[in-house]
C-alpha cells in the first residue's frame, strides 16, 4: 500500500517508480498494489498509524510485514524483493532477461526483476560516438548482440595479440575520453546501464587500454555534445566505478540510475571523463539499457521531454 498527499513532493517523486512496479509485477490474486490518498482516506492511515508520507505498507494474511518511510527506491525494491522472495513467477506478463526477441544475445549481468534488456531499442542510424580511434570497432559495436570476442580468448591475450583479432570494441584516440550519443526508437525508462570493458591483463606496457572510472550522463537531447558542453553542463547523474563495480568473469559493470530521473527518455549522452588508471586510452567492448520500453517514437522527430534535473 501507497500512502501518499497531493502536495508531497517526495509521493510525486517516486509515485512513477511505485506505477511501474505495479504495471509489471502485479499478479491477480497473489500480489497487489494499492495507492491511498491520506487527505481523502485520513480514516485509514490512521489506522495504520502512517504519520509521514510516502509510506509504503506491505501486508501478508492482513498483516504487516514491513514499512518503508520516505521516497527510497532501493528500500522499497528490496522490501518487495524480501516479500516476494518464495512467490512463483507467472508465466506471462512481468519481462524477464530471456523474452522471445532477446533470446541468444550477449548479456554481461543479470536483469532485475520487472525489467528488460531495451538495447534492441537503439536507433543505430542515429549513434555519434567522438574521439574513437578508427582503427577499432565503431558505436554499433558497442550494441552487438554477441559476446565479445575477447572473453573466448581469454584475459590473459597481450594488447597485441587482441590488436590482431576482429577489434570489436572502442578506444578512445587521442585522450581516455569518449563522448556517445544514443537515440532511441522508443521512449524508455532506464533502469540501469552495463558496460563492459575488457582491456588485456598483461602489464608493463603504457598502451594497455584502461577501464571507464567516471561517467557522466545526460538525458534526451536531440544531439551529441561537445567535450567542453559535457564539462561544464549539470549531468542527469554522474558515476564513478571503481575495480569492486567490474565483474570478474564478464568484465561487466552496472552503472545503477536514479530511476525516477530517467523516465520517457528518447535518447542518452554518455561522457566518460577519464579512466581507472593513468594511460591515455579507455576501453569500451558493450554496452546495455535495462529498464522499460514506452511508446514508438515518430522517426525523424526527436522532442525533449521532461526536465534535465
Amino acid at each position: 500500500m501507497d500512502f501518499y498527499a497531493d502536495w508531497c513532493g517526495p509521493c510525486k517523486a517516486i509515485a512513477p517508480i511505485y506505477d511501474q512496479m505495479a504495471q509489471t509485477l502485479a499478479q491477480p490474486r497473489v500480489i497487489g498494489f494499492t495507492k491511498i490518498n491520506t487527505d481523502r482516506q485520513d480514516r485509514i492511515a490512521q489506522a495504520y498509524g502512517v504519520t509521514s508520507m510516502p509510506t509504503f505498507i506491505f501486508i501478508r494474511h492482513r498483516e504487516e510485514v514491513a514499512r518503508v518511510q520516505g521516497a527510497n527506491a532501493k528500500e522499497l525494491q528490496a522490501a518487495f524483493d524480501t516479500m516476494t522472495a518464495n512467490v512463483p513467477q507467472p508465466a506471462v506478463g512481468v519481462p524477464s532477461a530471456s523474452t522471445s526477441k532477446q533470446e541468444g544475445s550477449w548479456k554481461g549481468s543479470s536483469i532485475p526483476r520487472g525489467f528488460t534488456d531495451a538495447t534492441e531499442e537503439v536507433d543505430i542510424r542515429g549513434l555519434d560516438l567522438l574521439n574513437a580511434d578508427s582503427e577499432f570497432g565503431g558505436a554499433r559495436t558497442l550494441f552487438d548482440l554477441s559476446a565479445p570476442t575477447s572473453l573466448n580468448k581469454g584475459k590473459s591475450k597481450d594488447s597485441s595479440s587482441q590488436a590482431g583479432s576482429s577489434k570489436d570494441w572502442v578506444e578512445s584516440d587521442i585522450d581516455p575520453q569518449l563522448m556517445l550519443y544514443v537515440p532511441f526508437n522508443s521512449t524508455l525508462k532506464v533502469h540501469s546501464i552495463h558496460i563492459t570493458s575488457l582491456p588485456p591483463s598483461s602489464e608493463g606496457s603504457d598502451e594497455i587500454p584502461m577501464r571507464p572510472r567516471t561517467i557522466r550522463i545526460f538525458v534526451n537531447h536531440a544531439h551529441n555534445l561537445g567535450f567542453e558542453e559535457g564539462e561544464d553542463m549539470t549531468p542527469t547523474q554522474a558515476v564513478e566505478l571503481g575495480d569492486g563495480d567490474w565483474d570478474p568473469e564478464t568484465g561487466t559493470a552496472k552503472l545503477e540510475l536514479r530511476y525516477v530521473k530517467f523516465q520517457n527518455v528518447s535518447s542518452l549522452v554518455v561522457f566518460v571523463v577519464d579512466g581507472d588508471g593513468d594511460g591515455e586510452r579507455t576501453r569500451i567492448d558493450r554496452i546495455r539499457f535495462i529498464g522499460d520500453v514506452g511508446e514508438k517514437r515518430e522517426m525523424g522527430k526527436l522532442e525533449k521531454i521532461g526536465d534535465h534535473e
